[in-house]
């Protein structure tokens, strides 16, 4: 069965990691040491056997912190972007590990003389090659799995203890990804008569035959789907599939009523189930987010410099007031801010560009504000928002308050999209849902992108913002 064969997979798996880790390594030593490529001055100092001793300390650090981020969870339903993330953060936090040591390290007595004249470059590039090294690898590795696992090899059989909408949930979604490789193997119901089925699954028995059917069967996992109504037989339950030591997970009947991403945390031993899943509130997490804002941004005024200063001039020629315009709008945690935009309209009185949306063909956008909407120049003072941490490089669109104070009352979950920081961009804008367009499914995009928010997911948005640009753009 797959959990005999899990533990001897997963050590292969780690002995890969440190053979792509070192190969990597030793690519990096290649390209700046050995042939020169971009090397600073010092570099050549040191011996080979110096640098490559290195790698023992590096290989350790590097597994620890691919286990600490989950690199070695199983690969079934886990999706690229999350393990991209995945090693992208743990590279980071190897590099920067790493060069903390070198400059921490160099005025000690015995190793300072190794680590001032050790090449903090042959670092960098050997963390660029392990990353893609790393993501090569675990994509021809998915791909071989999932390939398997649709032929019917590498199978996990599974019981579903419960006749409910979790279960045809979890069957549905079985189906539909033959490559996750689960078979089930049928049901157990109070609710239903022996025979019923849902999707060629078929109700075998009774929940009082779980003991019977967990002796006579060799299951990967059970899976308990029991309906609302039969929570009171969870406890007896439980104890039979851990009695049996068979893995059991629990599948929540309540999509109903909490369609979200919940996730537990441990309170002194107590579980505490959290409604939402927001990966953005892990110190971590922000740290990266907001580090790539500020250098993304930055970078950004450099580049576009002169592109805004000739729009300043522009604007100032062909329209009399002010350029940039600026309107208070809702950010993180429900504050106010003040957002900045070149002007694309005609001057408004206040009350007046309260009242409504810009919409297709408005007669109140100028010539020139016409062509800087089509290619979202006039957005382009907002990387002073972002610089400021008004804003984010991604995420939902801040609103005005007037119609945030409409929404929240009228559309559900609407106020969740201020649990983090607004964007310039978002997973709603690249997929059209922008101006006048559904505000019910612009919000649905908001919480995909917050409850699954990864650095991939980001790099992802500001890739298609790029090279695609937004649609129903006017």
């Amino acid at each position: 069965m797959v959990r005999k064969n899990q533990g001897k997979f997963n050590a292969v798996h780690v002995l890969l990691d440190a053979l792509i880790i070192a190969l990597a390594y030793a690519a990096a030593w290649l390209l700046v040491i050995k042939l020169g490529i971009g090397a600073e001055a010092g570099t050549g100092t040191l011996s080979a056997g110096v640098y490559f001793s290195a790698l023992i300390a590096i290989v350790p650090l590097y597994l620890i912190l691919y286990a600490l981020f989950g690199l070695y969870v199983p690969k079934r339903v886990q999706s690229r972007r999350t393990e991209l993330g995945n090693i992208v953060k743990a590279n980071i936090i190897g590099l920067m590990l790493i060069t903390f040591i070198l400059f921490a390290g160099r005025n000690l007595q015995n190793i300072g003389p190794y680590l001032r004249n050790f090449s903090a470059r042959m670092i960098i590039v050997f963390a660029v090659l392990n990353i893609g090294f790393e993501v090569v690898f675990r994509n021809v590795l998915r791909a071989a799995l999932r390939n398997a696992r649709a032929k019917g090899y590498n199978q996990k059989n599974i019981l579903l203890v419960g006749y409910s909408e979790a279960a045809k949930g979890f069957i549905d979604r079985c189906i539909e990804n033959p490559e996750w490789g689960y078979h089930i193997y049928g049901m157990l119901s109070d609710s239903r008569p022996v025979g019923t089925e849902y999707r060629d699954i078929k109700v075998t028995g009774p929940i009082a035959e779980l003991n019977t059917c967990l002796e006579e069967n060799d299951f990967d996992e059970i899976a308990v789907t029991l309906p609302l109504d039969k929570y009171v037989l969870l406890k007896d339950v439980v104890n039979a599939c851990e009695k049996s030591g068979v893995h059991t997970k629990f599948v929540p009947d309540y999509q109903k009523f909490l369609p979200t991403i919940p996730y537990t945390e441990d309170l002194e031993g107590l579980p505490v189930i959290n409604i939402r899943h927001v990966p953005l509130t892990q110190p971590v997490n922000a740290f990266m987010k907001r580090t790539m804002d500020i250098l993304g941004s930055g970078f950004a005024l450099i580049l576009f410099s002169p592109l805004m200063l000739v729009m300043m001039i522009i604007i100032k020629l062909t329209d009399k007031g002010p350029v940039f315009f600026k309107q208070e709008r809702v950010g993180l945690h429900n504050k106010p801010f003040m957002m900045y935009k070149f002007r694309s309209m005609y001057e408004q009185k206040p009350e007046d560009e309260k009242e409504k949306w810009t919409v297709k063909d408005d007669p109140r956008v100028t010539p020139v504000g016409k062509f800087m909407r089509r290619l979202n120049i006039d957005e382009m003072p907002q990387f002073v928002n972002i610089l400021k941490g008004d804003m984010s490089l991604v995420g939902p669109r801040p609103e005005r308050p007037q119609f945030v104070e409409k929404f929240k009352e009228e559309i559900p979950r609407y106020m969740i999209k201020h649990q983090v920081r607004p964007g310039l961009t978002g997973w709603a804008q690249v997929n059209g849902y922008r101006g006048d367009t559904s505000i019910e499914k612009r919000i649905e995009y908001d919480l995909y992108y917050i409850e699954n928010w990864t650095i991939g997911l980001d790099i992802k948005i500001l890739f298609e913002t790029v090279f695609k640009g937004f649609k129903n753009a006017y």
